[in-house]
């Protein structure tokens, strides 16, 4: 593996050639806005850097396609008046001492009631909270993303919900969605444009003309939704 960059306009692309047994050379954007060249055994490295320059526009696209899908909200400390955020709102946490367990939703607050309000306990307790709600959530949207398109209905789907570092959500070929469990997080018409386009995945798995074209069929208004969804979460 060799480390390489290019600079286009005012940006720099650093990107790695790794040499393969393959007759074409491939350039790979990846969900974390890595590059990777993949290149035929002694291609010359000035033929790579060559190629890398000629597709830098088409790079710079896909890299800030990705970015929109990094989770950037940052590191909570779970102390009162802390914000926490849940469906597009901002919340204060307010800690309660009590002999019950639980979270609500009261007058701007989040509030977690439990016997230890020490900041491991509402973490996991609050953490939980989210978990469950995503669930809830991801699955009534799915559901109803599902009933509005004949084009999904007879597919065989799966929902899934998990952290995910670097993307809001995946579709595989089979059917199988996963969707980042801080999309709870946000709006639900933010939530709402992430399954449908992992919904399009299952007809078009590449970000072609005609994905977009079902994209905005499905949802005209997405990349308002795209956008807020960006600007939420941070």
């Amino acid at each position: 593996m060799i480390e390489q960059k290019v600079q286009f306009g005012t940006k720099i692309i650093p990107f790695t050639i790794h040499y393969a047994d393959r007759k074409s050379l491939g350039l790979q954007v990846h969900p974390d806005c890595t590059v990777h060249a993949i290149a035929p055994q002694n291609t010359p490295e000035a033929d790579v850097i060559k190629r890398v320059m000629q597709k830098a526009g088409w790079i710079l696209k896909q890299q800030d396609h990705f970015a929109s899908f990094l989770p950037l909200t940052p590191e909570r400390k779970y102390v009162n008046g802390e914000t926490h955020r849940y469906l597009g709102r901002q919340y204060r946490l307010k800690k309660v001492l009590s002999d019950s367990t639980l979270v609500k939703i009261y007058r701007g607050y989040i509030e977690v009631h439990a016997k230890d309000i020490e900041t491991n306990a509402i973490e996991k307790i609050l953490q939980d909270w989210y978990k469950a709600k995503a669930k809830e959530i991801f699955t009534e949207l799915l559901t109803e993303a599902i009933e509005k398109t004949p084009k999904f209905q007879n597919r065989k789907l799966s929902l899934h919900t998990k952290a995910m570092p670097t993307r809001w959500g995946s579709c595989s070929p089979s059917g199988r969605i996963t969707l980042n469990s801080e999309l709870v997080k946000a709006p639900k018409a933010c939530i709402e444009y992430v399954i449908i386009h992992e919904l399009c995945h299952l007809i078009y798995p590449n970000h072609n003309k005609k994905f977009f074209r079902l994209l905005s069929s499905l949802m005209p208004d997405w990349e308002k939704w795209k956008e807020r969804l960006e600007r939420s979460m941070v």
